[in-house]
């Protein structure tokens, strides 16, 4: 590729999850902190308890695979958290200690403690679950009359994937 930037695999992959985290930070960012109470469906968690549901296994896996960069467990996974501000502070720190697990466990070839064949895997887990419940906590909102334009969240989400790294904000939110 004589044309791609000079960027190690690792630090392609660690673009990633810096990208990752800021469009998740970006969605919480354009929900009105009024629609953190909205569900899918009867029963099911809220727009707010999914993004704290993100930040607990952010750090659950950090607890059962690389403790040494863990933070105190919540006591609750689904925590019916309705401060915007505050749950942009827990995903954001988290995101920091994902972020220098997988760069310090592949820098010094160390595997997880008890998951994954492969740091780079826990990575990929994360950027999967977390694209996962992007996907959920927008079809909430529709569900619940407060979508969200595309072309509102679309740079913010969309834009932050495809620019390319020199144009780019880098890991910082759109």
């Amino acid at each position: 590729m004589p044309d791609a930037p000079a960027l190690s695999l690792l630090d392609a992959l660690l673009d990633s999850w810096d990208r990752g985290n800021a469009i998740l930070l970006n969605l919480l960012r354009a929900v009105p902190a009024s629609a953190l109470d909205v569900r899918a469906a009867d029963g099911g968690p809220t727009v707010g308890q999914l993004f704290m549901h993100v930040h607990f296994v952010r750090l659950v896996f950090l607890v059962e695979d690389a403790p040494e960069f863990a933070r105190e467990l919540p006591a609750e996974e689904w925590a019916d958290e309705r401060d915007p501000a505050r749950i942009d502070a827990l995903l954001s720190d988290r995101a920091v200690a994902v972020r220098a697990t997988g760069r310090r466990r592949v820098e010094g070839g160390r595997a997880m403690d008890r998951h994954y064949d492969h740091p780079i895997l826990l990575l990929q887990h994360m950027l999967w679950h977390e694209g996962y419940h992007h996907g959920q906590i927008k079809l909430a909102l529709k569900l619940a009359g407060h979508p969200l334009a595309d072309d509102e969240v679309g740079p913010g989400t969309w834009g932050v994937w495809m620019r390319k790294r020199d144009s780019a904000v880098g890991s910082q939110p759109a």
